[in-house]
């Protein structure tokens, strides 16, 4: 039986991949700082810091296959964490995996390494040229990677589109409760920026092929059936039947409000945000397809409206506190204010 650890397994993506790791038979376990409710019984925890050494070695104990998907998010706004968590922490794991004998290491990125690109489709070619801080500590935890496997450890790296699904929350929260609330929802400029996700379903399975792949690998996975942004939203409005639609707002002006609310503490927005949210990005996945056989299940279209649907069939939870960002919605602040104006406007 193949033993996995699973870092972060308690975020939203960890524990989907857990999951997915258990029904393939695997036996798992965490490293995470939190404990999740709905950890099941049979997978265990090392409940602790990526950045402790003795911790990340009494977690590789035994260990085949570990999944690194420890990260702190923008939202944390705590440039510190950031780095050391997402660089310091990677580069200890990779350095206690190798020592304890680890066939693999499958490494969970970003997208955000590429920043605004020069041009798309993104290959696995295409120079990283990240915008803000998290982008960047993603891109030196590649480094770490790329160092440990020229080292000898067997690293993959697997960069997702932003990712959608059932359970997705944090700042997608907001906005599945505007939409259920009637409220229109913006885009910044025409919304003709061409905008590419994946659903977790899909990356948990892009992450397994790659497991099983010997050899190291950078895989980019994103979803194959996406068009605008504006497209994207006016379908997930139209799924919801609540008479939500999508206003354009000047993309500068909104973008320097969007920086000045979170300088502000008024709104949970991040440098992506408002760098990335009227820009164009999308994967090639060519080599995917090629490498490991991969095929996504969903569209834009179809994540957006799974991703809505539990939203609201499991809104009261919503708000809790949780472990992870993206699996609590983000708290609006001011634009409950927002909300408000945006449910009155004039049809």
């Amino acid at each position: 039986m193949t033993r996995s650890l699973v870092t972060g397994g308690s975020g939203y993506f960890g524990s989907l991949l857990v999951q997915r790791l258990r029904t393939a038979g695997h036996q798992v376990r965490i490293l995470d700082l939190n404990d999740a409710d709905d950890r099941p019984a049979d997978v265990e925890l090392v409940q602790g810091d990526i950045r402790d050494a003795t911790t990340v070695a009494s977690a590789l104990e035994g260990v085949d296959v570990v999944f690194n998907n420890v990260a702190q998010v923008p939202l944390a706004k705590d440039h510190h964490l950031l780095r050391t968590v997402n660089v310091d922490g990677t580069r200890l794991l990779l350095d206690q995996a190798r020592r304890a004998g680890v066939s693999k290491v499958v490494h969970t990125s970003s997208s955000a390494v590429f920043g605004i690109p020069a041009s798309n489709p993104v290959l696995p070619t295409t120079v990283p040229s990240p915008v803000e801080a998290y982008g960047h500590a993603k891109l030196a935890a590649e480094w770490a990677c790329l160092d440990a496997a020229a080292h000898g450890l067997d690293v993959s790296i697997v960069r997702p589109r932003t990712i959608l699904g059932h359970g997705r929350l944090g700042i997608f929260g907001i906005l599945f409760d505007w939409i259920a609330d009637g409220a229109d929802v913006v885009v910044l400029g025409d919304g003709s920026n061409r905008y590419q996700f994946v659903h977790a379903d899909d990356l948990a399975e892009v992450c397994l092929l790659a497991a099983g792949k010997e050899g190291p690998m950078i895989v980019n996975a994103g979803t194959d059936r996406f068009g605008t942004m504006r497209e994207s939203l006016e379908s997930l409005c139209g799924h919801a039947g609540t008479g939500s639609q999508v206003r354009s707002l000047p993309a500068k002006a909104t973008s320097l409000a969007m920086q000045a609310a979170a300088r502000l503490h008024l709104a949970p927005f991040a440098p992506y945000h408002w760098i990335m949210y009227s820009k164009s990005l999308w994967f090639d996945i060519d080599h995917a397809r090629d490498a490991l056989g991969w095929q996504p299940r969903f569209s834009n279209e179809e994540m957006f409206a799974a991703s809505y649907d539990w939203f609201v069939q499991n809104r009261a939870i919503t708000e809790q506190a949780g472990a992870s960002h993206h699996r609590t919605t983000a708290k609006q602040g001011a634009l409950r204010a927002v909300k408000w104006g945006m449910q009155h406007l004039p049809g």
